[in-house]
C-alpha cells in the first residue's frame, strides 16, 4: 500500500499512484511559474504560501476526477493550478479578517508585509487564475465566476451572520456551503470536465465534491475542539479563542435553548465570555470535550461524508473511485 495526498490517503493501484503524483507535481511547478512576477517583492509575497506547503487536496481531487475521462488531457493540469490559487488567494484574504499572526506555520502575509499588501497579492492570485481560465473556455470561466460567487456570498454570510428567525445552524451549513463546498465541488467539476468525461458523471462527482467539501470543513471545526496540537498540528481551541461559532459551539447553544438545562446554560456564559484568558479557555475546552454537542458535531460531519460516498454510486468502479470512497473515510477518521 502507498499513500498520496492529504490525510494519509492510500491508493492502492501502482498506476493511479505514479499519474496522480506526476500531476501533482506538474501542478506543483505550475504553481511557482503562475505567481511569479517581473517585480521581485511581488514574486516573494505571492509565493510566501505556495512555498509554505499545504494539503494540495483541491488538485488531488482534479487528478481523480479526471480519471473517469482521459487524464492526459491538455486542461486537467491548469485547472488544478485554478483552483489552488482561487484557494490560496481566499487565504491572504481569510488572514487579513481574521488578523490571523500565523498560516501553514509561518508568519502570515499580513504580518509580515501588512493587511494592504496581503490584499492585494490575494487579489493578484486571483487575477493570475483568471488568465489561466481565458485559455480553457468560456465554460470554464462560467462555472469559475458562479463559484467565486458563491465563495464570496458565504463569506458575506457569516460576517452578516443569520438573519432573525433563521437557524443558526442552517446559516452556518449554508456559510460552509459557499465558502468550502463550492470551490471543492468545482475540483472534482474541473476535473471531469477536462478529462472529457461524459455530463452525467460531471453532475455526479460536482454532486460529491460539495458534500465532501462540506464534511471536510465540519471535521476541522470538530479538530478543533476534540485534539491536542501532536495530533492535528494546530493550536486547539483557536475558534474559541476568537469567539468564532463553530458547529460544536452551535450545536451547544442549540440543546440549551431547546432544553434550558442549568449545566448548558452556563457552559454557553463561559464560551461567551473573554476567552483569551488561559485559565477559562482551558476550562471551556474541557466542558467541550465532555459535551454531548461535540458528538453531534461529528454524527453532522458523518452525515455529509456519507452523502459524498453514496453520490458517487453511479460511477463506474475502479481505483479511482475507490480513492475518493476512502476520502470519505479519512474526512470521518479525521473528526474521530
Amino acid at each position: 500500500m502507498t499513500v498520496v495526498g492529504p490525510f494519509g490517503l492510500s491508493v492502492r493501484d501502482q498506476a493511479l499512484e505514479a499519474d496522480v503524483q506526476a500531476g501533482l507535481t506538474a501542478v506543483e511547478e505550475g504553481l511557482l511559474e503562475a505567481t511569479k512576477s517581473e517585480v521581485p517583492f511581488i514574486t516573494e509575497a505571492a509565493q510566501h504560501l505556495v512555498r509554505a506547503g499545504g494539503k494540495r487536496f483541491r488538485p488531488l481531487l482534479v487528478m481523480l476526477a479526471a480519471r473517469f475521462g482521459d487524464p492526459y488531457a491538455p486542461g486537467v493540469v491548469p485547472s488544478a493550478v485554478v483552483v489552488e490559487l482561487t484557494h490560496l488567494a481566499t487565504l491572504y484574504h481569510d488572514d487579513v479578517m481574521d488578523e490571523a499572526e500565523v498560516r501553514r506555520g509561518v508568519a502570515s502575509a499580513n504580518a509580515r508585509w501588512g493587511n494592504s499588501v496581503a490584499v492585494l497579492t490575494g487579489d493578484f492570485l486571483f487575477a493570475r487564475a483568471s488568465h489561466i481560465l481565458a485559455d480553457l473556455g468560456p465554460e470554464a470561466v462560467r462555472v469559475q465566476a458562479e463559484a467565486f460567487e458563491r465563495l464570496v456570498t458565504g463569506q458575506i454570510l457569516e460576517t452578516a451572520g443569520p438573519q432573525d428567525g433563521r437557524d443558526p445552524v442552517d446559516h452556518y451549513l449554508d456559510v460552509l456551503g459557499g465558502k468550502t463546498g463550492s470551490l471543492v465541488a468545482v475540483s472534482c467539476r474541473f476535473g471531469a470536465m477536462m478529462s472529457g468525461a461524459d455530463e452525467t458523471v460531471v453532475d455526479v462527482l460536482t454532486q460529491y465534491g460539495e458534500r465532501l467539501g462540506v464534511a471536510f470543513q465540519l471535521a476541522d471545526d470538530v479538530l478543533d475542539i476534540a485534539s491536542d496540537s501532536h495530533e492535528s498540528g494546530k493550536t486547539p481551541g483557536t475558534d474559541l479563542r476568537e469567539g468564532i461559532a463553530t458547529l460544536p459551539v452551535l450545536r451547544l447553544r442549540e440543546r440549551a435553548a431547546r432544553l434550558g438545562l442549568a449545566e448548558d446554560l452556563a457552559l454557553c456564559e463561559l464560551l461567551d465570555s473573554d476567552l483569551t484568558d488561559d485559565t477559562r479557555h482551558a476550562e471551556a475546552l474541557r466542558l467541550l470535550r465532555a459535551h454531548p454537542a461535540l458528538g453531534q458535531a461529528r454524527r453532522d460531519t458523518v452525515r455529509y461524508a456519507e452523502e459524498a460516498r453514496s453520490a458517487l454510486a453511479p460511477l463506474p468502479d475502479g481505483p479511482a473511485k475507490s480513492a475518493l470512497v476512502e476520502l470519505c473515510d479519512a474526512v470521518v477518521h479525521r473528526a474521530g
